[in-house]
């Protein structure tokens, strides 16, 4: 599980793991699968993978946030430029 690259539960325990600790992350990840496994059988219908940049995709300015802050924990000084995509 923790092996698969760019799939929801691989950002959700990446993120877990961060805040929670590696071993309540897994039982988190796992109980997320219990839950997708029931929902698949009561309601006959697949899984539907969110990928991994599921959390990005949710809340792009948190991300941009994070990403700031953890250059300037480093050192860097950050200023945003948009990106013309009139051309």
């Amino acid at each position: 599980m923790t092996r698969s690259k760019g799939t929801y539960l691989q950002a959700r325990y990446k993120r877990l793991a961060a805040r929670r600790g590696p071993l309540k992350a897994l039982v988190a990840v796992e109980h997320s699968i219990v839950i997708a496994v029931w929902h698949m059988l009561t309601d006959h219908k697949p899984y539907h993978e969110l990928g991994g940049d599921y959390f990005t995709q949710r809340d792009p300015e948190r991300a941009t946030r994070q990403a700031i802050n953890r250059l300037n924990q480093l050192g860097y000084r950050v200023t945003l430029n948009p990106i013309d995509t009139a051309a």
